[in-house]
């Protein structure tokens, strides 16, 4: 799942290589992205017949294509369709793997084992920057990161088919897509699609910003300015880490709302500082206080209907395009702008969404 973030260090490669505009260079993202709002629902409607277990198979399957391909061609278009396919095949193993721990876990540690396989996923989002930085220093080549995913996705897959799993017979088998859809008339359901959408833009439009964020105030060149995006993941990980830990013994919405007020401070103070340390401290802080927003929202949903897991799966992962929409905007606004801090106060105004969705929580 977390080879999907790579996409925020290889929009900035590629900006360079190809030396195109924020607006150009951003579409990586939206082609990664893009495909959670078309695959979603019907992906967690297929899961009904096809298996969860078997579906995260193909996933990986995609994702090892999406990887070979720009070991064989380095063009801005094919790199499109690779990232098309990174994007088709994490949306599958989005839906498909979250509601299959379901199979593995009871329903009252649900929300403490998806942010600890949220900090698994943190991992490899934090070394992908890193890969690519040291791929590019040592290689002259930052697409070996490729290679080295290609390789691992290979390992998961054969993990994966040799490991048995028990899978519960779903209860909305014969769903149709109308139905699917109507689950957002519940204002619940409505309220964390929406908590998706703003949780993965964030995410996302901080992983694509921050690299030019530190270029752009520093003077750090690209090699340097990826740290951003590790520190960034670390801080994540970090945050996965302790939130695994701590969600086991209070309520989510508690945890949610003051890590959303330390984040507004903290994107606040990152909008004006321009002094390294403080860029440095504001990032660590973001990255550590939306860390556990996904798996919150996820499992707050996933409890609501537990008799529509993989329809309600599908949905919220549908809003995992917020990734491709907000980070689109927050592209088109920095170059309207000629700042990185026009996109920054996007995100802004995403966080104080979802500190009033927080508020509005059941505990």
């Amino acid at each position: 799942m977390g080879f999907v973030d790579v996409v925020g260090i290889a929009t900035n490669y590629v900006k360079k290589d190809f030396g195109l505009s924020d607006t150009l260079a951003n579409l990586l993202p939206m082609m990664v992205f893009l495909w959670f709002l078309v695959l979603s629902v019907p992906t967690g409607l297929l899961m009904n017949r096809t298996g969860r277990k078997r579906a995260v198979i193909i996933s990986n399957i995609i994702t090892l294509l999406a990887m070979i391909i720009p070991l064989i061609s380095y063009r801005f278009p094919v790199l499109l369709i690779a990232f098309a396919l990174l994007g088709i095949g994490n949306t599958i193993i989005q839906v498909a793997l979250n509601p299959l721990l379901t199979n593995v876990v009871s329903g009252d540690k649900l929300t403490s084992n998806l942010t600890l396989g949220q900090f698994i996923k943190a991992i490899a989002s934090f070394l992908g920057p890193i890969i690519a930085s040291l791929s590019a220093s040592f290689f002259h080549n930052w697409k070996t990161l490729f290679l080295i995913f290609a390789a691992t996705t290979v390992l998961s897959t054969l993990w994966l088919m040799l490991t048995e799993i028990r899978e519960t017979k779903a209860e909305g088998k014969n769903s149709s897509f109308g139905e699917c859809f109507a689950l957002l008339k519940d204002r619940h359901i409505l309220l964390f699609f929406l908590g998706i959408v703003g949780a993965v833009g964030v995410d996302v439009g901080l992983n694509t910003t921050l690299p030019k964020l530190l270029t752009e105030r520093t003077g750090m060149l690209l090699d340097k300015a990826a740290y951003g995006s590790s520190l960034y993941f670390l801080a994540r990980t970090l945050g996965t880490f302790i939130g695994a830990i701590v969600l086991a013994k209070i309520s989510g919405r508690k945890y949610f709302l003051v890590n959303m007020i330390v984040a507004i401070a903290a994107m606040a103070g990152l909008i004006f500082t321009g002094n390294l340390w403080g860029i440095w401290m504001l990032i660590f802080i973001l990255g550590f206080t939306i860390a556990n927003v996904f798996p919150i929202i996820f499992s707050a949903a996933m409890q609501h209907k537990p008799d529509h897991y993989n329809e309600i799966s599908g949905l919220l992962i549908m809003g995992v395009s917020g990734g491709a929409i907000i980070t689109w905007i927050v592209g088109l606004t920095t170059d309207l702008t000629g700042t990185q801090s026009g996109g920054l106060v996007v995100l802004l105004a995403v966080l104080v969404y979802l500190l009033v969705m927080a508020w509005r929580m059941k505990e």
